[in-house]
C-alpha cells in the first residue's frame, strides 16, 4: 500500500486518448482512470485534462505549477506522440519562463553552466504512461524496428522537455502490443503496482 507521501501528492494528468478511424481512445481513458483512483483513494489530489479538447494555455500552466507529479497518458501515433500533444507542450510551455524555467541554463559569463540547467522545477515528477500496437521485442530486438533502442530512447524528446524544466523523471510506464495480444486486466494490474511502487 502506498504511505503518507502518496497522500499528500497533487496529480495532473493529461489524457491524450482520442477517438480516430482505428481506435476509440478508451484504453487509455481506462489507464487515466487507474491513475486517478490509485492517487485518490490514497487521499492525493489529481486533475486531468483531455488535451484533444480545447484548454486554456494560462489555465495549463496553473495546473502544472499547482500540481506535484505530472502523468502523460498516450497512445503511440506514428512512432511518437500525437500532434495535439505536442501542440499542447508548445502552446503551454511558451508560457513558463521566470515559473517552470529561467532561461537554458547556460551564460556568457560562467562557460561551465550547461545547457538544460536552467530549469526552476526540481521540486516536480513526471512519468510518462504510453500505448503503442508494437509487441515489446520490437524495440528490444537488435534486428527488429527499433533496432534494441528500448522505449526509454523512442520516448526521450518528451523525457528531455521536461528535465530541460527541472522535472524528475519516474520510470514510464509502457502497454505494448495493445491491438492484437492486449491482456487487459494483467496490464492494469501492472499499472496499479507499478503507482504503488514508484508512489510510495
Amino acid at each position: 500500500m502506498a504511505s503518507t507521501q502518496a497522500k499528500q501528492l497533487k496529480v495532473l494528468i493529461l489524457d491524450c486518448g482520442q477517438e480516430t478511424f482505428v481506435s476509440k481512445g478508451n484504453l487509455n481513458h481506462k489507464m487515466t482512470d487507474i491513475a486517478r483512483e490509485f492517487f485518490e483513494s490514497h487521499g492525493g489530489e489529481v486533475k486531468v485534462t483531455k488535451v484533444y479538447e480545447p484548454y486554456d494555455n494560462q489555465g495549463e500552466l496553473d495546473k502544472i505549477v499547482w500540481s506535484d507529479v505530472l502523468i502523460i497518458q498516450t497512445p503511440a501515433w506514428w512512432m511518437g506522440i500525437p500532434w495535439f500533444l505536442k501542440k499542447y507542450f508548445d502552446e503551454v510551455f511558451a508560457l513558463s519562463y521566470e515559473i517552470l524555467l529561467q532561461n537554458d541554463g547556460r551564460t556568457r559569463k560562467d562557460p561551465s553552466k550547461k545547457y538544460g540547467s536552467g530549469g526552476l522545477a526540481q521540486s516536480k515528477r513526471f512519468m510518462i504512461s504510453s500505448t503503442w500496437n508494437a509487441p515489446e521485442e520490437a524495440f528490444t530486438d537488435p534486428n527488429q524496428l527499433f533496432e534494441g533502442q528500448g522505449i526509454d530512447t523512442v520516448m526521450m524528446p518528451v523525457t528531455k522537455e521536461f528535465e530541460f524544466m527541472g522535472f524528475r523523471k519516474v520510470p514510464c510506464f509502457t502497454m505494448y502490443d495493445v491491438v492484437k495480444n492486449l491482456n487487459a486486466e494483467k496490464s492494469f494490474s501492472d499499472y496499479r503496482k507499478h503507482l504503488d511502487s514508484n508512489f510510495p
